[in-house]
């Protein structure tokens, strides 16, 4: 059963980053950024929302400045491909929701 499922969100997030490679608003930090998103939930057991946090996402996506960071992630949020919840404590993760029905928008 979790064999088939993760072969389920595989299939979804595929179609999703062929999605995202037509979007013309989006760069390569967008997408490398929400490769590092859908690592984390993976590593999570694929579980909506899931916590993580910056230090550790930039280091999956390899962004080096904070800036960006935080532009694409506002950018991925108001473009529809997350929610995206911010922690302002500095020991407690941000929170990002997977769009409802991601795997039909995705189609």
């Amino acid at each position: 059963m979790k064999t088939q499922l993760v072969a389920q969100e595989l299939a979804g997030y595929g179609k999703l980053i062929r999605r995202m490679g037509k979007d013309q608003r989006l760069y390569a930090t967008h997408i490398s950024l929400f490769t590092a998103l859908f690592v984390c939930w993976q590593r999570g057991g694929f579980v909506s929302p899931f916590s993580f946090n910056r230090r550790e996402l930039m280091g999956y996506s390899r962004i080096a400045s904070v800036a960006t960071y935080h532009k694409c992630i506002r950018e991925l949020e108001e473009y529809g491909y997350i929610r995206y919840q911010p922690s302002y404590h500095p020991k407690l993760g941000s929170l990002a929701y997977w769009p409802a029905g991601w795997r039909l928008q995705a189609e």
